[in-house]
């Protein structure tokens, strides 16, 4: 009987283990059915990026050159990344594709900003067009700005202060000829002084009084763009706001103050003026302003400030990237001249009308805002809600930045891309108007830059005169260095220093 109840008891327990075993893979499939399905419904995952430290993430570790830093991360992580700034996100694009997707077709989303706290303070609180969130007050700005104050019709009509102000460089020039000059002041005084006179008239005036406001107002408004892309503690822990640990927000309010007294001088002279007769930007914001009760009077200080600080400091270290460039290629300087004589010719001087007729200092000018992005990581873009990008999650309220320098810098997009070759550009239909994303210096979309047509017009005309008028060569014994410092715009980190010596046919053409 025991070999019989062995075969049982063996049998039961064979079932009971079969059994066992079905219900548990059973269990197994099912658990794995509803893994999957959850993975498949699941929203997309954050881009990957490094994981810095617990609570400050990668603010320690920051490199003060953040462009070529994000460079370096995009090599290890791919083109789309994000980096934790303390509490809040950072998301950094890199690749002309994802640049579509986001500037493109999802525009609108990602149309908004996150204002760093410097900011608001340099622009009132930023209702100024650069900071504005996208919304009816941004448009009504957007609207003052690109069809009045900025449009072709109104750069036409004050064409006679741009070559007044570019006449009166060249004379003082002329007074230096053979002497060594820092360049970048000399056109950013040049670009102040049209920028003014087409707001409210003022200008600079006197050999003197020129060489130490020319100095003085750069050094201020350098400081400005450098405070603006510091990292800023206050920003990343907004907890921490009213503390002002680094002091940055106390040193801007000390230099926003100086344009602020000149501002609320202005303003009260403008008032007091026959509305109707004046032709500068103020007195046409005044008569907008009777029409359009949104735009207050620190709207229009604060595109005053977008404009004398955005504008004189993008174009300023644009020219002077651009002259640094041409002394340092001899052979693209001899093709300036030759096209210059040819256009303009050597008992004559240049008029912005010859603009068109230089397709060689365009490509010139193009090549350089290439290898130098005026702004290298444009102004920060902050989506409005959550969008999906390059398969992977932006958070609503992060900050996505745009690394245009390394995108310009792309060997996979551009051939021999750190050469300074502005043939790449002739007969090219690549222009300023963010249409193709593999090139796109001054931003794309909704948000790309207002003064675009004012900064083109400047710097080439501008650009042409200094060069038609003057051979410039290094002081005896200087070495061209074109090191790059990164602020929120892109400078030379040593000034340039160029000895001007006259090269057209009669003295009466510096007059």
């Amino acid at each position: 009987m025991a070999p019989v109840f062995s075969y049982i008891h063996n049998l039961i327990s064979n079932d009971i283990l079969s059994l066992l075993s079905i219900v548990f893979f059973t269990i197994f499939l099912l658990y794995s059915a509803t893994k999957w399905s959850k993975s498949k419904n699941k929203s997309p995952l954050l881009p990957p990026g490094p994981i810095g430290l617990p609570l400050v993430g990668s603010l320690p570790f920051l490199d003060p050159e953040l462009h070529s830093y994000f460079a370096t991360l995009a090599r290890s992580y791919g083109p789309i990344f994000k980096i934790r700034l303390g509490l809040k996100l950072g998301v950094v694009i890199s690749s002309p594709t994802l640049a579509r997707e986001v500037l493109k077709d999802h525009d609108i989303t990602f149309a908004n900003r996150d204002v760093p706290i410097v900011a608001r303070t340099l622009t009132y609180g930023g209702t100024d067009i650069v900071w504005t969130p996208y919304g009816p007050e941004w448009r009504m700005l957007r609207k003052v700005c690109v069809l009045k104050m900025l449009s072709n019709t109104t750069l036409d009509s004050v064409y006679v202060l741009r070559r007044r102000e570019v006449r009166e460089t060249v004379g003082y020039l002329y007074s230096r000829s053979g002497s060594p000059v820092n360049f970048g002041e000399q056109v950013f005084l040049t670009i102040l002084n049209v920028i003014t006179s087409m707001i409210w008239g003022g200008t600079v005036k006197g050999e003197q009084q020129r060489a130490s406001l020319g100095a003085e107002f750069r050094q201020m408004v350098a400081e400005m763009t450098e405070l603006l892309g510091k990292p800023n503690i206050s920003d990343f822990f907004p907890g921490l706001a009213r503390f002002d640990l680094q002091g940055l927000d106390k040193k801007m309010k000390v230099l926003a103050q100086t344009f602020d007294r000149i501002f609320d001088m202005m303003i009260d002279q403008g008032l007091k003026m026959d509305k109707e007769g004046g032709k500068d930007f103020l007195h046409f914001l005044l008569r907008f302003k009777d029409e359009e009760e949104a735009l207050t009077m620190l709207h229009m200080k604060a595109l005053f400030m977008d404009l004398i600080v955005g504008g004189s400091d993008t174009s300023t270290n644009s020219m002077e990237f651009t002259m640094a460039e041409i002394l340092n290629n001899p052979e693209v300087m001899a093709k300036i001249r030759q096209e210059l004589d040819a256009v303009v010719g050597r008992d004559n001087i240049v008029e912005e009308s010859h603009i068109q007729k230089l397709p060689y200092l365009n490509a010139v000018m193009k090549e350089n805002l290439r290898l130098h992005a005026p702004i290298p990581l444009l102004v920060p873009h902050c989506p409005s809600q959550t969008c999906t990008i390059g398969g992977y999650s932006v958070p609503k309220g992060s900050r996505v930045f745009f690394n245009v320098w390394a995108i310009h810098r792309d060997p996979s997009v551009w051939e021999n891309p750190l050469e300074f070759k502005p043939e790449r550009f002739l007969n090219s239909k690549m222009d300023f108007s963010g249409n193709d994303l593999s090139y796109f210096p001054f931003g794309s979309g909704r948000r790309i830059c207002a003064g675009v047509a004012m900064a083109e017009r400047m710097f080439v005309y501008s650009l042409a005169t200094l060069l038609h008028s003057f051979d410039w060569k290094l002081p005896q014994g200087e070495k061209l260095d074109l090191t790059e410092k990164f602020g929120i715009v892109l400078k030379l980190k040593n000034p340039l220093v160029a000895v001007p010596i006259p090269r057209l046919s009669d003295p009466k053409l510096y007059d």
